[in-house]
């Protein structure tokens, strides 16, 4: 059953607490087609591409004027502990959310605005401007009351980041990710 926003409200302590410079990857999700995840032990992310075997390129976005891909947002990334929060401990259904990279890092605007860069495992990614914020497939995935919460919390970012690959690189879990000067 859905949790509501009182009973996921206590989380946002966790969610604080998360390190802000030195984070770990904890899930890589490929999304080969809609609908579709595969959990990966490791992922190659190349700039224009984003995550090699993800669709982001052949699905396109209706929200762009020539409906490609969203050139801000080649990479959807999600804190381990917000999405604890609404999915539950088990890593397995972290992958439901539908980002490619769930990692245990501070997320806020505070920490990351726009242009930051990370390093993560070999690559290098870079927050972008756009908003990542819980829509319709999250809703439907989590409940009404997850996406209340989620969008109540804007600076903290709570549904994640939306990032671009500046430099090539491969990404397993486990890997840090810190910020590069």
């Amino acid at each position: 059953m859905p949790a509501t926003i009182e009973q996921l409200e206590p989380f946002i302590t966790d969610v604080i607490g998360a390190p802000s410079d030195v984070g770990t990857v904890e899930l890589v999700v490929c999304r080969p087609a809609v609908g579709e995840r595969i959990v990966l032990d490791s992922a190659e992310l190349v700039p224009g591409r984003g995550l090699i075997g993800d669709n982001y390129v052949e699905r396109g976005n209706t929200r762009t004027p020539d409906g490609l891909a969203d050139p801000l947002a080649e990479l959807n990334i999600m804190s381990s502990r917000a999405l604890r929060a609404v999915a539950g401990p088990d890593p397995e259904q972290w992958q439901r959310a539908g980002d490619q990279l769930i990692i245990d890092f501070d997320l806020s605007a505070d920490n990351l605005p726009a242009g930051t860069r990370l390093r993560i495992g070999t690559a290098v990614i870079e927050v972008t401007s756009k908003p990542h914020t819980g829509c319709a497939k999250f809703t439907a995935r989590f409940g009404i009351e997850a996406t209340r919460w989620i969008n109540s919390h804007k600076d903290l970012r709570l549904r994640g980041i939306c990032a671009i690959v500046a430099e090539p690189g491969t990404v397993s879990p486990g890997d840090p990710i810190v910020k590069v000067d």
